[in-house]
């Protein structure tokens, strides 16, 4: 195990994703933490590099223009000296691919749910895919100073729908117009929501609900008919709901539930806190042959997500990695796993956003950035010399399939390698068929295939369209048994295609089709996903 000063570190990082369905105000509350954390001036903003301009957290040109997240944000700031690494995930379902892998690479997730809206699909899936780790969750009720549900219904939603008890810690005092603030259950601290009318400047005020506050003068500052209700609703929250406990809620089985508005900044610092308080230091990863705990001395890392042309005038690629154990220094020589051969790390990156930033040290927890030069995939595994491989980092099948073409044949060349490098992100699946020169474009949303069009006409300089093509389904191909393999690729060629690791896929017109070729194969598997 490793000295003091490795604990230390240890115990001053969190790792977290926030997690939502779109449009419940995840952004937001992403950039408010970054507000409160010091590494941006004004909401909406990250503070740039050298040159003193800003750069929005979506820091993608075709997220600007749609006003969505199509990728996911790494950023790294400090509150309280604690050193926090948060992912900002896509919301939008057709990115959500990428969502899935970023879970693999945290420790607690922040949910963050629209007051109003109360549980939506979205929510649901995501959540399906948290409770596969067992990850802590940490919900955030958003928008109160909007018209919004009433809070008990909202927490029964969510231990009906999401099979996850709620501990209330916050407790809001109405909502939209009438919203006048929280009240901290544990701290026993009463958060004044106020509007400056004449600045149109949202704020609040933390007191003591015993110390500054009577009954009387509580009711002078809400209104004698909104305390009664409220006054009742904290009775019979207190009694309803278990106290929190910190261990239930590290097994997954809890959730800490905190109320407010992102676009005020109102409740944020309360989620910081708890963060701080309650969300686990970096934790263990299994290998296919050991369990890795962050103490060990020797360094472990796993690429979970690759970003192609961060800085366009460069052309580069970033792999990103979670630090699993020891530590990074720069110059150091790790293993590549897969291919077996060692590497000299010489530059990696800490990031906020669309910026970077060269870091000489790193630590369990931390998502650094590596340069790849083609080599590096999602799921590569690096180390000091051991062989091992870390688990759990799914490819799912596509959902939806379009055939690219350009505008320009000449290009065809370009486009390949074009293709090849977005594909290696994971957001989108490139196959070509055995039996001809089509370029297969699969994904999870159909809105992936508008951000590779407009993608390679930004970075690449190709235009290029998409057409539909009559394929509904993708599975994986393998056999234990050669000859199995043989008589299926030689019956079968015209469904065949090979993706971007060379790994074997068939192609269904629908599902009538692959039902019976699974029928006529009974030695061959059909995998909806494969480990990376």
């Amino acid at each position: 195990m490793f000295d003091i000063n490795h604990q230390l570190e240890l115990s001053k990082r969190r790792t977290f994703a926030i997690i939502s369905h779109p449009d419940a105000g995840k952004t937001t509350v992403t950039e408010k933490m970054l507000l409160l954390g010091k590494v941006i001036r004004t909401s909406g903003t990250i503070k740039a590099r050298g040159n003193g301009k800003y750069a929005k957290s979506d820091w993608m040109n075709i997220e600007k223009q749609r006003g969505i997240s199509v990728t996911t944000s790494v950023m790294q700031f400090t509150y309280k000296n604690i050193l926090m690494n948060l992912l900002d995930t896509p919301g939008h379902e057709d990115f959500s691919e990428d969502t899935y892998r970023i879970l693999t690479a945290v420790d607690c997730c922040l949910l963050v749910i629209d007051a109003a809206k109360g549980i939506e699909d979205r929510t649901k899936k995501l959540m399906n895919v948290s409770r596969l780790h067992n990850t802590p969750i940490i919900t955030f009720i958003n928008k109160l100073d909007r018209d919004s549900r009433e809070a008990i219904e909202i927490l029964d939603e969510i231990e009906k729908e999401l099979n996850l008890s709620c501990i209330p810690i916050t407790w809001p005092i109405s909502c939209g117009k009438n919203f006048k603030g929280v009240y901290h259950i544990y701290d026993k601290m009463f958060c004044l929501y106020k509007k400056n009318v004449i600045k149109k400047v949202n704020f609040f005020d933390s007191n003591s609900l015993t110390d500054f506050f009577n009954e009387f003068s509580l009711k002078e500052h809400i209104g004698t008919d909104l305390y009664i209700q409220w006054h009742e609703e904290l009775k019979l929250v207190t009694h309803v709901y278990p106290e929190f406990s910190k261990k239930k809620f590290l097994e997954g089985d809890v959730t800490p539930v905190f109320f407010g508005s992102a676009l005020s900044n109102f409740g944020i610092n309360h989620v910081l806190e708890s963060l701080i308080k309650w969300a686990p230091s970096p934790v263990y990863r299994c290998t296919n042959i050991r369990k890795v705990e962050p103490e060990e001395k020797k360094f472990t890392g796993f690429i979970f997500k690759i970003q192609a042309n961060m800085d366009l005038k460069h052309r580069d690629r970033m792999a990103f990695m979670r630090i699993v154990s020891g530590q990074y220094r720069k110059g150091i020589k790790l293993r590549h796993v897969r291919i077996k051969k060692d590497i000299i790390v010489s530059d990696a990156f800490s990031f906020l956003a669309g910026d970077r930033f060269s870091i000489e040290n790193a630590y369990p927890g931390d998502v650094i950035g590596i340069h790849n030069h083609g080599t590096i995939k999602i799921g590569d595994t690096f180390t000091e010399g051991e062989e091992i491989k870390f688990l759990g980092i799914p490819s799912f099948a596509p959902e939806v399939f379009r055939r690219i073409f350009l505008k320009n044949p000449l290009q065809q060349k370009k486009l390949k390698k074009g293709l090849f490098q977005l594909s290696e992100e994971g957001a989108i699946q490139i196959f070509c068929p055995i039996t001809n020169n089509s370029l297969i474009l699969g994904a999870i949303g159909i809105l992936q295939f508008d951000v590779v069009i407009e993608r390679l006409k930004v970075e690449y300089q190709i235009d290029a369209m998409y057409e539909t093509v009559n394929i509904a389904l993708a599975r994986w191909i393998r056999s234990k048994k050669e000859k199995s393999i043989s008589d299926f690729l030689n019956k079968n060629k015209s469904c065949l295609a090979l993706d971007g690791s060379n790994q074997l896929i068939y192609l269904a017109p629908n599902k009538a089709n692959l039902d019976i070729i699974k029928n006529i194969y009974k030695n061959i598997f059909f995998d909806k996903t494969r480990e990376q």
